[in-house]
């Protein structure tokens, strides 16, 4: 198992949002960390892996350093010039890009022994049709990584953090609280905790790009939940994590608020599951 280097991770997710090729350099390490969850959760990188919905492809190179064979697949182009580019420098010959959707993967059913969607479903259109195509390109005795975060929580929102933390898309809506931030990013960035080079409103307010909401899944745990069973799928694993201030908190009241079905979609900063299909 490879090691968590948390020195490298920091390091490049200071950088990230340089360039596709800096995002999936600090992907590539920060996936010593998603290995190592599964190797807790018994799941063996082996066979053929699909990345379903690998970005620029750090995290493809990483997971191909342990299976047969790993394919990432991106509605968009954005490995062509970072996660390549990595395969070739690095000399690994046994992982492929496709440009392709998600909710159409262009491949015969039972392909895959692994399917990973790590902080994906979020962003598709149609998360339902997402997780039945995930879960038929699977073989029956294979397994499915999922991790997400609730939109209620602040890491769930997917917006830059004020220097008081207010939720602030919990009393504008999510419409008017990411043109508020567009316009922090541009006209106000002292006002962000996070600096420029971490920060990818700032990064599109300085190249004058208009930043635009990919946020199409507001994910809530009930739904999730429900979604999971419905695509035929069963969790063999699950694993909720807190944001930062529960997690201080006594441990038995932050027990309570993690486990309560009214306070779970406010607190869970992420939520990773191995599921396998409900055979």
């Amino acid at each position: 198992m490879r090691e968590i280097r948390d020195d490298l991770i920091k390091d490049h997710a200071g950088r990230r949002f340089r360039s596709e090729y800096d995002y999936a350099l600090f992907e590539y390490y920060r996936s010593a960390k998603l290995i190592a969850f599964l190797d807790r959760a018994g799941v063996r990188i082996g066979g053929r892996v699909l990345d379903c919905g690998c970005g620029g492809g750090g995290m493809p190179l990483s997971l191909a350093e342990h299976a047969c064979h790993v394919t990432g697949i991106d509605p968009m182009d954005r490995f062509s010039q970072a996660g390549v580019t990595l395969a070739r420098e690095r000399h690994v010959d046994n992982v492929s890009f496709v440009r392709a959707d998600g909710m159409a993967l262009p491949f015969v059913s039972g392909t895959f022994d692994l399917v990973l969607s790590h902080s994906v479903i979020e962003h598709v259109a149609d998360a339902a049709r997402y997780l039945k195509e995930c879960r038929r390109v699977m073989k029956d005795d294979g397994r499915f990584y999922v991790s997400t975060a609730p939109y209620l929580s602040p890491p769930g929102a997917h917006l830059p953090h004020l220097l008081v933390p207010v939720p602030v898309h919990l009393f504008l809506g999510r419409p008017l609280a990411f043109r508020s931030f567009r316009w922090l990013a541009r006209h106000a960035p002292w006002m962000l905790r996070e600096p420029a080079d971490e920060n990818s409103f700032i990064r599109d307010a300085r190249l004058g790009i208009v930043k635009h909401d990919d946020l199409l899944e507001k994910v809530r745990m009930r739904r999730l939940r429900g979604l999971i069973a419905e695509a035929g799928l069963r969790v063999v694993h699950e694993h909720l994590h807190v944001i930062g201030s529960v997690r201080r908190l006594p441990p038995a009241i932050g027990q309570w608020l993690r486990d309560s079905r009214l306070t779970e979609d406010l607190v869970l900063g992420n939520v990773e599951y191995v599921l396998s299909p409900d055979i």
